[in-house]
């Protein structure tokens, strides 16, 4: 078959390595410069390619593309290949057709990287052969190729999910559906959350769907009643109305029960060494906790792994203490509603570092928060003007800088001791810094540095 794949990151070539150890025609094209360590890989397998530009005679040739998940329906090759009616798929669903291995994949608004990464975890701690793919760490498709492993637990995003036919997850994990990437589904949210539910439409009775019970858009368009699927549906409490797979009973206790024919009792599960916080972890420990029984993982094994797992960096990330104060770098917040469970997920009074590119943010959902639990209120960014319009009088102190090392030195110094200051910034990262990663490693690099200037 000859195969065409669009863009050269990690899904791109790792699709066309794989595509070539099965013996498949490849060519790569991407409109964009490759980064160095991709071109090599691919001149090292001999894989032809082109790069800044589509060259688009050589695209529609083609008898199948595998599309980069950052491409958008509306761009030109696209279009173009539609028209012919050229099978597009993504990487997930190539890689699919070569494993025999169980998939547990995760997707969901938030939460989707550190739920991933916890699944990942549990199992891995445990023991089984497990590969960890998709949205993070290395490419499903280039893993396929050795398939050294029983499982794969994979982060996949709608836009993963858009190109999706026939690959069927043994586990699909739906942890919420909140307007976002609207642009790429004609801003329609029921276009959005059928793109999500796409995880779940080629399962059968054997496989498992758990899925956020609390969630209105999940439970609104997800039509359970229709589907052979072994349902779990999760939520925060115990409910009446609906048989849920998992909830819990306490703060740090969670019932897990995997229904009648596989474990016909309720089992609890202690989450009190988890270093996540916030109800948004709560629900994720939650999934990953039921995605981890169904795999077979034991309770004593799931407590054991909770307790060591390490977050990826950026999301509600400890990064230091000086004098009393707690620094918690939560630079991925790049939104109204997870900077929300930043500051719900806090305990303690909170000197709160925002500000950057706003995206049209509506600050209101967090004012009750900010005026309960906020001290002061540093703002970082090139335009503080509507952050201070949203909070002044709300919270007793709000100043503004353009550094980050000004930020942490004034959060530390209107700081008490027992407070957290959190960056949490609700906004892009581009107007003062490459990206949230920098933002949150020069967030990091100043509470270093404040400790260190600090006396013993």
């Amino acid at each position: 078959m000859n195969i065409v794949i669009l863009g050269a990151a990690e899904s791109g070539v790792g699709a066309a390595l794989l595509a070539q150890a099965k013996g498949h025609a490849v060519f790569v094209s991407d409109r964009g410069a490759i980064l160095a360590s991709y071109r090599e890989k691919l001149v090292q397998a001999g894989i032809e390619f082109e790069e800044n530009q589509h060259t688009l005679a050589r695209v529609l040739a083609a008898d199948e593309v595998i599309k980069s998940p950052g491409i958008p329906e509306k761009a030109p090759v696209i279009q173009a290949l539609r028209e012919q009616k050229t099978p597009i798929i993504s990487e997930i669903e190539f890689a699919g057709r070569y494993t025999k291995a169980k998939c547990i994949c995760i997707t969901g608004t938030n939460g989707k990287t550190t739920t991933t990464l916890l699944t990942y975890h549990l199992l891995h701690e445990a023991g089984l052969k497990v590969g960890l793919g998709g949205n993070v760490g290395r490419s499903f498709a280039e893993q396929v190729i050795a398939d050294e492993h029983d499982y794969y637990v994979l982060e996949i995003s709608s836009f993963q999910l858009d190109d999706t036919h026939e690959f069927r997850p043994w586990v699909a994990v739906l942890l919420n559906i909140t307007p976002d990437h609207l642009d790429r589904y004609n801003y329609s949210l029921s276009e959005y959350a059928h793109a999500k539910l796409r995880i779940a439409r080629k399962q059968d009775s054997s496989g498992y769907f758990i899925y956020n019970a609390d969630d209105e858009n999940i439970t609104r368009y997800f039509q359970a009643a229709l589907r052979p699927v072994m349902k779990m549906p999760f939520g925060l409490e115990h409910r009446a109305d609906l048989h849920l797979a998992g909830y819990y009973k306490a703060a740090t206790q969670l019932c897990v029960d995997l229904l009648p024919g596989y474990y016909s009792k309720t089992e609890t599960i202690s989450t009190a060494q988890s270093p996540l916080i916030g109800e948004h972890n709560r629900q994720n420990v939650l999934a990953a906790a039921l995605a981890a029984r169904v795999a077979g993982i034991s309770i004593a094994q799931i407590e054991g792994a909770l307790a060591t797992f390490r977050n990826a960096d950026h999301r509600l990330q400890a990064v230091g203490e000086v004098a009393g104060v707690e620094y918690i770098n939560d630079s991925k917040a790049t939104n109204v509603e997870a900077a929300w469970y930043a500051l719900e997920g806090v305990k303690t009074k909170i000197v709160w570092i925002a500000g950057g590119t706003d995206k049209g943010n509506d600050y209101s959902p967090l004012v009750d928060l900010a005026r309960q639990k906020v001290r002061a209120l540093v703002c970082l960014g090139v335009d503080n003007a509507k952050l201070r319009a949203a909070f002044e009088g709300v919270v007793p102190h709000v100043e503004e800088t353009q550094l980050m090392a000004d930020a942490v030195a004034r959060a530390g110094a209107l700081a008490q001791p027992g407070d957290v200051v959190l960056l949490s910034p609700c906004c892009a990262s581009f107007d003062l810094f490459k990206n949230y990663e920098d933002r949150g490693q020069q967030f990091a690099t100043a509470v270093q540095e404040l400790a260190s200037a600090k006396p013993a």
